[in-house]
């Protein structure tokens, strides 16, 4: 009897195996981009937390070791550095911030490790071509181009744009000077203002003084909202327009009762429609989970979804090499109502953009 109940722990035990698939993480869980990191984190895990509950991947569960970087660049190269050469993770995985992905490449390279879904539309990812980054969202360029042309078409022409004077705001102004050209008309101010203390007695000025119809604010949720609460306390009824890095439920709390006509570029549908089983997938794990899906948990949710396919194509024993094959082999994967192709000489992922403004309801709307 004995010997027959050993025999059955022997059978059973690789279906009870936990082993973990361990992936790496950092972004500035605190900070200035804390409340959209929050959200696109937990838009991953809505995923990670499905696929686990039944099994896992290949029988192994997926673990994310996430670590802090206060959204500065260098703290984000320590814990990529740890990550990868400590902690031996098979890939990093929705870090946040243009100039901190950048700081993460050589790291990249040098440990022939992939870096999936990182929470930036910066062109600097996708020209020249990075083999070890996996993009999943559009550019900040396409973005601020749409932003302009839309504004131009509602007949507004007096518009400048507020950047951050770091990687990431450069790349939107490029973006921005694109969308000028195509519409004919030229920006009444560019102001350039600094990632983390931005000086608004010194930039409010100058848009009251140019005019402006509109401003495209290409910053951080918090400088974003403090920028737009110092224009109101100005007296100016200037459109405000800023990017999917700040298109978080988050957002819109930081922004308080000068929320409502703030415009915010998307990258992903809309997180109640109803037209992608994508989004009815994903908001029905955040029911589940007893929280309300946000745009910034749609494109934690699809990068989720993209790593845990390409793990499965790695196989039982994944590597860091056979990540990167598997996901480069991967065509038209169907995320739900959208399809991502990857090749050994393409990482670019979606392409989608759209425009959202914020209601009376706090909420964004197509």
């Amino acid at each position: 009897m004995r010997r027959a109940l050993l025999a059955l722990a022997v059978l059973v035990a690789p279906v009870l195996c936990t082993a973990q698939i361990l992936i790496g993480q950092t972004a500035g869980f605190t900070g200035t981009v804390a409340a959209g990191v929050k959200e696109t984190s937990e838009g991953a895990r809505l995923w990670i937390d499905q696929v686990n509950a039944s099994g896992g991947v290949n029988g192994q569960k997926i673990e994310v070791i996430a670590m802090d970087d206060k959204f500065d660049p260098k703290i984000a190269a320590e814990n990529a550095k740890v990550l990868i050469e400590e902690k031996n993770v098979l890939a990093m995985f929705l870090n946040r911030g243009t100039p901190h992905t950048q700081a993460i490449i050589p790291l990249l390279d040098a440990n022939r490790i992939a870096l999936v879904g990182p929470s930036t539309g910066a062109a600097v990812l996708h020209t020249p071509f990075q083999k070890h980054i996996f993009n999943v969202r559009a550019t900040y360029q396409r973005e601020v181009e749409k932003a302009v042309l839309h504004l131009h078409t509602v007949g507004i022409t007096r518009i400048a744009v507020v950047y951050a004077d770091d990687s990431f705001g450069a790349d939107g102004l490029e973006g921005a000077q694109k969308g000028f050209k195509k519409a004919g008309i030229q920006a009444v101010a560019s102001i350039k203002a600094d990632r983390s203390k931005p000086d608004f007695a010194a930039i409010i000025p100058v848009l009251l003084q140019k005019e402006s119809q509109a401003v495209v604010w290409i910053a951080s949720g918090g400088a974003v909202a403090e920028g737009v609460k110092a224009l109101r306390a100005a007296k100016s009824a200037a459109r405000v327009v800023t990017l999917s890095n700040n298109a978080s439920s988050g957002f819109i709390k930081s922004l308080g009762d000068v929320a409502t006509g703030v415009i915010v570029t998307q990258v992903f549908p809309s997180e109640r429609s109803a037209e992608f089983a994508f989004v009815k997938e994903a908001a029905a794990l955040a029911r589940a989970k007893g929280v309300e899906l946000s745009p910034a948990m749609l494109e934690g949710f699809a990068a989720a979804k993209i790593l845990v396919e390409g793990l499965r194509k790695a196989g039982p024993k994944p590597t860091r090499a056979k990540l990167i094959t598997a996901l480069e082999s991967i065509r038209k994967f169907d995320l739900g109502g959208m399809e991502v192709s990857y090749s050994p000489e393409d990482h670019s992922g979606l392409d989608f953009a759209d425009l959202s403004i914020i209601g009376q309801d706090g909420r964004f709307r197509r």
